[in-house]
C-alpha cells in the first residue's frame, strides 16, 4: 500500500507539472528531475517520521525499555502525524537546497497525499488492525484481534473520509490560483477534522486509552494540533502576501 501510494503521488505530481501552462518544455523537464529527488526525500520522511512519531506519541515507555524495537517496523506501528512532520521538514530542506519554492511544491504534493492515506487504511482493514469500537450497526464486523465483539470497520470510514473524499476535494482545487501554501493549510484543517471525527468510532490504542475527560484520544489531540497548525498557516500566508 505504501508503494502504491508513493507511485500514485509521483504520477499525479508529474501530471500537474505537465498541465501547468506557465512552464516551458525545458522547465517541465527540470521540474520532473527535481520531483524524482523530492519523492525520495518524502519516502524517507514518511517511513522514518512515521515510525518515530509512533514511538514518541503512542508508546514511548515501551520503546524506552526496548530500544531495539524502534527499527522493527515489521511489528507494526506508524504515525501519520509523525510522517507529515518529517516529510515537511525534508521537503523544506530539499527545496532550500535546490532553490525551489517550497510552498508551491507543497501544494503540488499535498493534493495527492489522500490517495496514500486511503490505501493505507485499506491495508489496516486487510490486516485487521486499528479496528473500531463495539457497535450493533448492521455493518459491524468481528476482527480476529478484537475478540468476539462486533465493531465499527473504522478503517473503511477513514479510507472514505481521509482518502476518497479528501482527495476529491483537494484534486478539484488543484488549479485554483491561491497564495502558495494554501492547499497545504487546507489539507491540515480537513484531515485533522476528518480524523478527529473518526476517532469517535475507532478503538483507542490499548496502551494509551482515553487521555482526557474519558473520551479524548491521542489521535484527536494530534488532529487538533493539525487543525490549529493549518489555521495559523493560513494567517501567516495571508500576512506574508499582504506585506
Amino acid at each position: 500500500m505504501y508503494l502504491l501510494g508513493f507511485l500514485a503521488s509521483y504520477l499525479l505530481i508529474r501530471y500537474q507539472i505537465n498541465e501547468d501552462p506557465g512552464l516551458s518544455p525545458h522547465e517541465k523537464a527540470r521540474e520532473a528531475r527535481h520531483l524524482e529527488n523530492l519523492v525520495l526525500v518524502i519516502i524517507f520522511g514518511v517511513i522514518v517520521g512515521g515510525r518515530l512519531g509512533y514511538v514518541l506519541f503512542y508508546n514511548p515507555a515501551y520503546f524506552l525499555k526496548h530500544p531495539g524495537e524502534i527499527i522493527a517496523t515489521w511489528h507494526g506501528g506508524m504515525s501519520f502525524h509523525g510522517g507529515v512532520i518529517a516529510s515537511a521538514i525534508g521537503g523544506w530542506w530539499y527545496a532550500r537546497k535546490a532553490g525551489l519554492d517550497f510552498w508551491k511544491w507543497a501544494d503540488r504534493v499535498i493534493v495527492t497525499v489522500p490517495i496514500g492515506l486511503g490505501l493505507g487504511r485499506i491495508g489496516n482493514f486487510i490486516n485487521g488492525e486499528l479496528y473500531g469500537r463495539p457497535t450493533n450497526v448492521p455493518w459491524a464486523m468481528v476482527f480476529p484481534d478484537g475478540g468476539l465483539i462486533p465493531r465499527h470497520p473504522s478503517q473503511l470510514y477513514e479510507a472514505l473520509l481521509e482518502g476518497l473524499l479528501l482527495f476529491a476535494i483537494l484534486w478539484s482545487l488543484r488549479k485554483k490560483i491561491w497564495i502558495p501554501g494554501t492547499k497545504l493549510a487546507l489539507f491540515l484543517i480537513l484531515y485533522g477534522s476528518f480524523r478527529f471525527l473518526v476517532e469517535f468510532f475507532r478503538q483507542p490504542d490499548k496502551q494509551l486509552g482515553f487521555l482526557l475527560w474519558s473520551w479524548v484520544t491521542m489521535g484527536q489531540i494530534l488532529s487538533t494540533l493539525m487543525i490549529v497548525a493549518g489555521l495559523l498557516l493560513l494567517i501567516y500566508l495571508k500576512s506574508r502576501a499582504s506585506n
